[in-house]
């Protein structure tokens, strides 16, 4: 999920130039959200799966998610890939889902290195301090935090580049939009949930240059029924078109309620609102997470900051719906072939803010620092970064 502080962020740009192929997002240095999960519960012991061969011989890897693995969302996108890992010979997993950000987490991250787990993956950016402290107390551990910024002899920064995906989800909804308006039901006012909402805008204005975003602040990653309450606010004033920063599909079920589209996150939402379901930006953990364990169990893993994109496969468009006309997929798909390319980069200018002010020069791409340090919204968007 989740963000960067923007004084620490700068402080790390020297890490920046190994950003290469992983993922905010959802990724900056924006303020941490001081929120807990609105329904996680006290962290539990680890639940492990299935040993894969000889207990005392399998390498233990660790996941620890911020809400629940469910059947969609954030938490499932990466235990769709801890499955994965654990088909791999010579190792085992165990995970513990819905852990809060803070001392649960730090605990939960400490139990692990005291069982002897030769890696641990913390997938929420609130974990990121917790998971540093830890890291120093067992040098010979790997640990590897999801969307944080800080890295460390055995500790590496991970998270993609979803705003690519942001982009063409954005374009589906500007060309689907009948009015022109769109909402955003969206998490916490952070860099990583900003730059997403602002791909997504430049998206939908690349089809329809008068179309807006509206967003509402849930201040909370998971919370259905908030998030379901959130999306309907943003059809009362007219959106057709629902998009969302959230881990259920709560929004996605109002816009089918309503008789009107919306766009998934996370993984593909179509079950829960087939009639309204455009596409989604979707993760591929999978690979990632295969590499860095082929790596951990060779003794060939360093730390590195990594931020992956389309072109890696770690972030991607789920299918379309059937109300999808061919023409609105062709052109899609083909932005998103000159994006994996590399002949076209999203936050391109001219990109200009809320007020009119250009922040991004004529035929210049946005840095790397910049947009992990996204705290602005881009022109056509309705709301406040608070």
């Amino acid at each position: 999920m989740r963000g960067f502080r923007l004084i620490a962020l700068l402080l790390c740009l020297a890490a920046l130039p190994l950003l290469a192929a992983c993922g905010e997002d959802k990724a900056e240095n924006k303020p941490a959200p001081q929120a807990a999960p609105a329904q996680a519960e006290p962290a539990a012991e680890p639940q492990a799966a299935p040993a894969q061969g000889a207990q005392g011989e399998d390498a233990k890897i660790g996941f620890i998610y911020v809400s629940p693995t469910g059947d969609a969302g954030w938490s499932y996108s990466h235990d769709v890939a801890r499955k994965v890992i654990e088909e791999m010979p010579g190792v085992t997993t165990s995970f513990v889902e819905s852990v809060p950000e803070g001392p649960d987490a730090e605990r939960v991250i400490l139990n692990m290195a005291r069982k002897g787990f030769k890696a641990i993956f913390a997938t929420s950016y609130g974990y990121m301090d917790s998971m540093e402290k830890v890291a120093k107390e067992f040098p010979e551990i790997a640990f590897m935090h999801c969307s944080g910024y800080k890295t460390g002899p055995n500790m590496t920064a991970y998270f993609g580049r979803m705003y690519e995906a942001r982009y063409l989800s954005g374009m589906v909804a500007g060309a689907m939009s009948k009015t022109g308006k769109l909402g955003y039901a969206a998490a916490f006012p952070i860099p990583e949930v900003i730059r997403g909402i602002n791909a997504f805008a430049l998206g939908a204005q690349a089809v329809n240059p008068a179309a807006e975003v509206r967003v509402v602040w849930t201040k909370t990653w998971y919370d259905p029924a908030k998030e379901k309450e959130a999306a309907k606010s943003l059809l009362d004033v007219g959106c057709d078109v629902i998009a969302q920063h959230q881990d259920s599909p709560g929004p996605q079920e109002a816009a089918q309620e309503r008789g009107v589209y919306s766009i998934g996150y996370h993984t593909d939402m179509t079950a829960f609102a087939p009639k309204a379901h455009l596409t989604a930006p979707i993760w591929n953990w999978t690979p990632f997470y295969k590499d860095a364990v082929e790596k951990i169990l060779a003794g060939t893993w360093q730390h590195q900051a990594l931020w992956p994109g389309l072109a890696e496969g770690t972030v991607d468009l789920a299918p379309f719906g059937e109300m999808v006309p061919q023409d609105v997929r062709d052109m899609v798909l083909a932005k998103k072939q000159e994006i994996v390319d590399g002949k076209y980069k999203v936050f391109t200018g001219p990109v200009f803010d809320q007020a009119g002010k250009q922040m991004v020069p004529d035929e210049q791409v946005a840095e790397d620092k910049d947009l992990l340090g996204m705290t602005w919204f881009v022109k056509g968007v309705v709301g406040t970064t608070e």
